[in-house]
Formats: structure tokens, sequence, C-alpha cells
């Protein structure tokens, strides 16, 4: 298979690891701000039912660079390559406090969606990985109709720019397994 695939082959790729793998079994997409990651993931879950998404957004803070992969490690990763369930809150952003508890069972193919899910740091034995490549104005667009126009300079001055430092330092578009264009 060709590393540049449509959505339908992500859901294949992911259909024969949730058929055959041992469980749990990780896939990371990764892509930028309003790339289409959580509508992939979300597909992937409507397709497969042992399919659980984690958010990468449930692991930001206000206030605290990227997100805390630390605490998704510690929360998810970790207890589910032991054998036990993940266990974890999600952090409300309108109320600033954790929100509701989520719970992953072993036997799930974990979905780790968002912005840097596969970042070098990731201590996660990934399965696969997909890069979700969208153009900039494409991504702002969605952006801003999603967030608001007032978050408009925020997505210009300083999350794109986060982004673009991101890809220069990581290469994350060159270490995934497979490329889904345009979604």
């Amino acid at each position: 298979m060709s590393r540049e695939v449509a959505v339908d082959d992500v859901v294949a790729r992911v259909r024969v690891l949730a058929d055959g793998a041992p469980r749990p079994v990780f896939v990371g997409i990764d892509g930028l701000g309003g790339a289409g990651k959580s509508t992939l993931a979300q597909r992937l879950a409507d397709k497969i039912g042992c399919v659980r998404v984690v958010h990468v957004d449930d692991f930001a803070r206000p206030g605290v660079p990227g997100w805390e992969q630390a605490r998704f490690e510690r929360e998810v990763a970790q207890p589910l390559r032991s054998g036990r369930e993940g266990r974890y809150q999600r952090w409300d952003w309108d109320s600033d406090t954790g929100a509701e508890w989520h719970t992953v069972p072993v036997d799930s193919v974990v979905v780790v969606e968002g912005v840097s899910s596969t970042r070098a740091e990731v201590a996660v034995p990934w399965s696969l990985t997909v890069w979700v490549d969208t153009p900039p104005d494409v991504r702002l667009a969605r952006g801003v109709e999603r967030d608001g126009e007032a978050l408009r300079a925020q997505w210009e001055q300083v999350w794109m720019p986060e982004e673009d430092a991101y890809i220069d330092a990581q290469s994350p578009h060159l270490r995934a397994d497979l490329l889904v264009r345009g979604f």
C-alpha cells in the first residue's frame, strides 16, 4: 500500500489491526489544527466497534504549552500496556477544571488524535501513525468556524506558528506510516 492513502484505506488498515493484533493497539492521528484529525478518528470509531478515541485536547490546559503527555502516558498508555484499563479526566477549557472521567478498556484499539500526538517524546508503541495534511487556508477557515472569529488572531499569531515550529523540529509528516491529504 502506498504511504499516501484515502480515508477508506486508513479504515481498512485499522480494521486489520483490530482483527489480528494483540491488544492494546495504539493508532496515532497527527496533523495541524483544523486538518480533520477528529473527523477521521470519529470515522474509525463509527466503523470499527472496538476503537476508543482519546483526544490530545483532553490533556491540554490553558497556559500550559502543548499537552500533558506525561499525564496521558501515566493514566492511559502505561496502564494499558500493563494489562489494566486506562482512566483519565478530560480537562474542561471553559471552566478551567477537570471534567468527566473516561475509561479506555484493555481490549481497545486506542486512537490518539491531536496536534503533536505522535511527537517523538510520546512513549507509546504505535501500531500505526497517520498524518492528516490539509492546506493552511482550509485549516484556518475550519478553526475560525469552530472556535469563533474572536480567536482568529490566536490561530494566526500563536497556534499556527507553534505548529510550524513542531513541523520544523520533528517532521512528523515524514515519520507517519500513512498520509491522508485534504481531509
